[in-house]
């Protein structure tokens, strides 16, 4: 396993990324597999740790699966679960990644009964699983939580009903919508996520046979079917591994072609930020191309659920202002811990100053190569951004982070000219 990245800076990234599918697409289509009475191929999955993880909580379950490389950066992933006859997600894989929880809505609807241990990740806030599990009885499902798991069955079986999420969420939307696919009647999710990645997930299960409609809005119609068939879809490209990487070129002052998608369209926020702040977005015949303006221009934002700003990009951004000119203000109103990054940043010769959820970056004419410790998956890659630019060397430990989320990044960086070192 990867523990520390070395980079020598200040480096400039010129060339192409071949952008993966969405991680945060791939997760919740892998645990909707259990829904159909075959199973389901994916394509375009991306090969992360996460996903491994999730292919590891399927197979727990007893499903089997079957990888053939697309390429370098995709994988086709063909999963039976015809022989599913396990109901519990272990706290060995839960630990390893929060979007376990997944496992419950689909787990609940196909074989009435699931025992989930409460699930880890990132330590970037509480991200309780409330909404789920009210989501999920109002639907029918009984639960309590023992012994660090959530037991829950459905003792007569889902039915469709009218739910408000108290707060958007996008797992919460996510298995709820799987639950309801199967339930008896008509549901009506409202106040639903609106995120790409949701639209994904309904995409694929309406051609796997189910019947919803709104996604993409903020309120989700389900009407319930009986059973569900196996399909081959395609996971949607990674709208926060191109920001990252549009952010890359910015920092180095660089030019990349991001290949697989329009990301202005799925990232209408970050890219008006984005451009404000002084990159420049041009529509290729593959993607989009992200160039450098000429100046790294202060910009005040706040994150917020999708049409919003994600908060998967924060910290990226935060890396790119540190070498504004001017001050910037950044508003996190996702998650509570999600500023832990700033603090690493710091080492590096930033002028950082946090106040609760607001941090004020006053950028400084140049970063200093330092050792400095990653946090969470995001954070993970924003001190990469900053030690691309940083002058002399950069170490970013616990950098175990980064392999959760984002596929092969010394090759893809290495196609742009520019070069970290892994370290074990």
């Amino acid at each position: 396993m990867m523990t520390k990245i070395k980079i020598h800076g200040p480096q400039k990234i010129d060339g192409v990324v071949q952008i993966s599918g969405a991680k945060n697409a791939a997760l919740p289509l892998l645990a909707a597999a259990i829904l159909s009475d075959e199973g389901l191929t994916l394509k375009n999955v991306p090969p992360l740790q996460d996903v491994s993880t999730m292919l590891s909580l399927l197979t727990s379950f007893g499903a089997t699966n079957h990888i053939k490389q697309e390429s370098r950066y995709a994988m086709e992933v063909c999963i039976k679960t015809d022989s599913i006859d396990s109901f519990v997600a272990p706290y060995e894989i839960v630990k390893k990644m929060r979007a376990s929880i997944l496992a419950l809505g689909p787990m609940l609807a196909k074989f009435a009964q699931c025992k989930v241990s409460l699930p880890g990740g990132c330590a970037i806030g509480a991200r309780p699983i409330d909404i789920h599990l009210k989501g999920l009885e109002a639907l029918g499902a009984k639960i309590r939580l023992e012994n660090g798991y959530v037991h829950a069955t459905v003792p007569s079986g889902l039915r469709g009903m009218d739910f408000t999420f108290p707060l958007v969420s996008v797992t919460g939307t996510e298995n709820v919508l799987m639950a309801a696919v199967l339930a008896e009647g008509t549901t009506v999710l409202r106040n639903a996520a609106q995120e790409p990645e949701v639209v994904d997930l309904a995409n694929c299960l309406n051609a796997m046979g189910a019947k919803i409609s709104g996604q993409g809005t903020d309120t989700i119609v389900v009407k319930g079917v009986t059973q569900l068939k196996w399909t081959t879809y395609t996971v949607l490209p990674d709208r926060i591994e191109a920001g990252t990487y549009a952010l890359a070129a910015g920092i180095t002052r660089g030019c990349v072609d991001l290949v697989g998608g329009n990301f202005r369209e799925l990232l209408p926020a970050f890219t008006k930020t984005a451009e404000q702040a002084g990159l420049v977005f041009e529509d290729t015949n593959d993607g989009t191309r992200v160039k450098f303006g000429g100046e790294i221009v202060p910009v005040n934002f706040e994150t917020g659920p999708h049409p919003g700003y994600p908060t998967d990009l924060q910290a990226q951004m935060m890396a790119y202002l540190c070498l504004a000119k001017g001050e910037s203000q950044i508003m996190e109103n996702i998650w509570e811990n999600r500023f832990m990054h700033a603090t690493e940043l710091l080492k590096m010769g930033a002028d950082i100053q946090l106040g609760g959820s607001l941090a004020k970056v006053r950028g400084v004419k140049a970063l200093s190569g330092a050792t400095v410790q990653a946090t969470d998956l995001r954070a993970s890659f924003s001190l990469v951004l900053a030690g691309l630019a940083a002058n002399g060397e950069s170490v970013v430990d616990r950098a175990y982070h980064l392999e959760r989320g984002y596929s092969r990044v010394k090759e893809k960086l290495a196609g742009c000219g520019v070069e970290i070192e892994l370290m074990g």
